[in-house]
């Protein structure tokens, strides 16, 4: 077979700083290419320049060369490679543009030209069912975008580029914010493109587990450089090197999607005291949709509690209705007597699942230092404490949005650290993340219930779930179907199984 992607001597960098450096490879036509390595290394960075997306539409020195499909991508516009490459971004918000899925999904066959001719509608509608149906969406056909978790934009995201049929496909993250169905259905269909129609498929990509058995080839990267290519085999071969890397080993990887939240060990919760923030029947949701239904929950202070549930349950929505960001339409949000008169940036510091829409200022420092100086608090020490927990001592200068996905969650945790919370609130902690970095931050947060502290994380990690988490909660249908604490032998069990 013939290389399908060729990369000679690749550099790209923002400003003064260097992404990648000097990279030169090789994709075969047909390959299923897993990309992996720590937050920062260069991942997204590389997807970017793969599809023409750099040096064309995003401002980066590129030098070297990159031929996809035969095609300089230096001498063809990105519109024009989208018929040979197309990318799923790592955040789906930024390439959702239409109000319904139907619409999303058929918008690019609709318009594209094949042949110097427009697609008729039935091969339209066609291409349209086809993707919808390989991504499990198929049921959320006419819903709105902006009532979507998510999860569900992730693969509407990944349906809009699959309808264009590229022969080529670049995915940053494709898994990282759905549920182990969906992650089911993503990947087999995936693998599927690759078996049956041939689509070179390079996949980026931090759960290992879900890509490991799809993949013929692997690439570990660190530092902008390849510190491993070759057959997964060989490269998963050194489990040393991933270990130094924060990359967890594939230990269990995902066939099918299966629920596995819950350990079978689960008892009730100790209560304690009194609790930090409590929840009467409330519901509430958008407009005349119905998300949350007559939820009663208490969080105590010291707690690290896992909210855990398939995409679209009603996590995200819970958590910003304790935050206190979305109004319920029925019941109470009641908070200790000890907190309720704290300003509301620290009652509840919020990490949301899409970080970019919390990043504000110039420079990673002013970011962190910002919500204490607002507050109050000696800002030099809380944002020092928080930059260091974070290890971003290193890019405190660096413009928030120069960062990549992973390092920009961690510099949105730091600046909710620097507030100094009484609850933290993570949604999807582990995007973007390495093992390593995660393990630390999660780590840190934990020591905090020593301070009566909580920590209440969403996540579809079950590693992180059973690592971390000392009580489960599991929302389905928008109401508490679970709620208790694993047993401890369970959870370590349930670690191994799962990786």
């Amino acid at each position: 077979m013939s290389a399908i992607v060729e990369v000679s001597d690749l550099t790209v960098s923002y400003g003064n700083n260097p992404a990648l450096r000097d990279l030169s490879f090789s994709v075969e036509e047909g390959d299923l290419v897993l990309i992996s390595g720590p937050s920062g290394c260069g991942k997204s960075t590389l997807a970017l320049t793969l599809t023409g997306l750099i040096p064309h539409a995003k401002r980066a020195v590129m030098k070297g060369t990159v031929r996809v499909d035969g095609i300089d991508t230096r001498t063809s516009t990105p519109a024009a490679l989208a018929s040979h490459i197309g990318i799923v971004f790592q955040n789906p918000h930024s390439q959702l543009f239409h109000s319904t899925v139907v619409d999303e999904v058929s918008f690019a066959p609709r318009n594209s030209m094949l042949s110097g001719e427009r697609l008729g509608e039935d091969d339209v509608e066609r291409r349209t069912v086809f993707s919808l149906a390989s991504t499990g969406i198929l049921h959320l056909r006419d819903r709105k975008i902006g009532e979507l978790s998510d999860g569900e934009r992730q693969r509407v995201a990944i349906a809009s580029v699959l309808s264009m049929s590229p022969r080529i496909l670049v995915l940053d993250e494709p898994t990282a914010n759905l549920d182990w169905e969906g992650t089911g259905l993503v990947m087999g269909t995936l693998s599927r493109l690759n078996r049956e129609r041939g689509i070179t498929i390079l996949v980026v990509e931090h759960r290992l587990s879900a890509v490991y058995p799809r993949c013929c080839k692997a690439m570990i990267m660190n530092e902008g450089r390849i510190a491993a290519f070759g057959s997964r085999g060989t490269v998963f071969s050194d489990r040393g090197r991933l270990v130094s890397l924060g990359l967890r080993f594939p230990w269990k990887w995902i066939e099918n999607g299966t629920e596995r939240y819950v350990p079978e060990g689960i008892r009730p919760p100790a209560v304690t005291g009194s609790p930090l923030v409590e929840l009467k029947g409330v519901s509430a949701g958008y407009g005349k949709r119905k998300v949350l239904s007559d939820i009663d929950l208490s969080i105590y202070p010291g707690e690290f509690v896992a909210l855990v549930g398939k995409n679209g349950e009603g996590k995200s929505t819970l958590a910003r209705v304790i935050a206190g960001l979305h109004k319920p339409s029925k019941g109470k949000v009641l908070w200790h007597q000890s907190v309720k008169r704290l300003p509301l940036g620290r009652r509840a510091g919020f990490v949301f699942q899409n970080t970019g829409e919390q990043l504000l200022c110039k420079t990673v420092e002013d970011e962190v230092s910002l919500g204490p100086e607002c507050l109050g608090l000696e800002k030099e020490v809380y944002a020092s404490m928080a930059l260091e927990t974070t290890d971003l001592i290193s890019l405190r200068n660096r413009a928030p949005y120069s960062l990549s996905i992973g390092e920009g969650q961690r510099c949105v945790l730091a600046s909710v650290l620097a507030t100094d919370p009484v609850l933290f609130l993570l949604d999807e902690p582990s995007v973007g993340q390495d093992w390593g970095h995660l393990s630390r931050v999660m780590a840190f947060l934990k020591r905090l219930g020593k301070n009566r502290k909580a920590v209440v994380i969403i996540t579809h990690d079950d590693k992180l779930v059973c690592r971390f988490a000392e009580r489960i909660v599991l929302l389905e249908g928008g109401r508490v179907t679970a709620d208790g604490i694993p047993d401890k032998r369970e959870t370590e069990l349930g670690m191994e199984a799962a990786f």
